[in-house]
């Protein structure tokens, strides 16, 4: 909470709003704001010295030196770096969920080669819809048309490409070619 954090630096040192704002990520102009009692309001400070985000040393040596500039601790940058890193499963607004059958059908008709798990991972269905539009079984299926994933918001074109280029057969001419 990069609000709380400088809500506490004003409170509890004498670092300018350059310095705060640069460690939190905000304007020198809205940390005046905190410190004005016009931002912020209602906001409990979080002393980044016990997160472990900063050392007291250095909040010391910034306040003594206007032209030094707050670091965090490298412990708080292997968390926050590991922390973004780190994915979860896509969340598919309602509106989309029921595309997500006639982009099965898309995969089936356009592109058969590419296993199911593959068709999971993209667009975030269930083997069992899979099957269900790929056997007619699917509750919907005489209304399913087949339309491109990418079109309907539910994958990436980059991700698409490669998925195709990985799964899809390469035939070439003369395999067909029986020899003489």
């Amino acid at each position: 909470m990069p609000k709380a954090t400088a809500v506490w630096l004003v409170e509890n040192t004498t670092l300018t709003f350059e310095q705060i704002g640069d460690f939190c990520g905000m304007h020198p102009l809205e940390v005046q704001g905190i410190a004005d009692g016009e931002v912020a309001v209602g906001i409990i400070g979080q002393d980044p010295v016990a997160c472990g985000q900063l050392v007291l040393e250095d909040i010391r040596h910034c306040e003594n030196n206007a032209e030094a500039r707050l670091q965090m601790t490298q412990d708080t940058e292997k968390f926050l770096i590991s922390k973004t890193k780190a994915k979860g499963g896509r969340y598919t607004p309602v509106s989309r969920r029921q595309d997500k059958p006639d982009a099965v059908a898309w995969f089936v008709k356009y592109h058969p080669s590419i296993p199911d798990a593959q068709i999971i991972k993209l667009i975030g269905t269930t083997k069992n819809t899979i099957n269900a539009v790929r056997n007619r079984t699917h509750w919907n299926s005489t209304n399913l048309k087949p339309k491109d994933p990418v079109l309907l918001g539910l994958c990436t074109q980059t991700r698409l490409d490669e998925a195709i280029a990985k799964f899809s057969k390469h035939e070439t001419p003369d395999s067909d070619k029986k020899a003489i």
